[in-house]
């Protein structure tokens, strides 16, 4: 996998995500989203804990725009969509989904923009060279 593919990650509706009626509550979108961006990066080689301790690298939500579309309901099955669309020199643009498995309907549609942190100072730096470095964005 390179960082511009497109990636996806399977998700469960579990109680713990919905509202007394059983529909997905909107904070578990969020919580979803962030779960496939993790993966995303894992599937790419890179544990965030490491990117931590090694390089003091952390990303962190600087933006986040949602679009809900259709409601998930308890034991539906999602997949979440990532694709990385923008690299900057301190941060990266993700266009992100929501889908239903089985009717394929789209329920979110989000862009994320993650900023690139100093994990000490908290502040923002630069996006170690090398790192992602192949990213085609469409």
């Amino acid at each position: 996998m390179t960082p511009g593919d497109a990636f996806a990650f399977p998700v469960r509706v579990y109680w713990e995500d919905t509202d007394a009626g059983g529909v997905v509550y909107h904070a578990s979108y969020v919580r979803f989203l962030e779960r496939a961006r993790t993966e995303y990066f894992r599937a790419l080689g890179i544990e965030q804990d490491a990117l931590r301790r090694d390089n003091d690298v952390l990303f962190v939500v600087a933006e986040l725009r949602l679009r809900f579309l259709r409601p998930a309901r308890l034991d539906d099955y999602l997949e979440v969509g990532v694709r990385l669309h923008e690299r900057r020199a301190a941060s990266l643009a993700f266009h992100q989904t929501i889908q239903r498995v089985g009717d394929g309907e789209l329920l979110v549609d989000a862009q994320v923009r993650a900023a690139c942190v100093s994990a000490t100072a908290l502040r923002p730096r630069a996006i170690p060279d090398g790192l992602l470095a192949e990213t085609s964005t469409s």
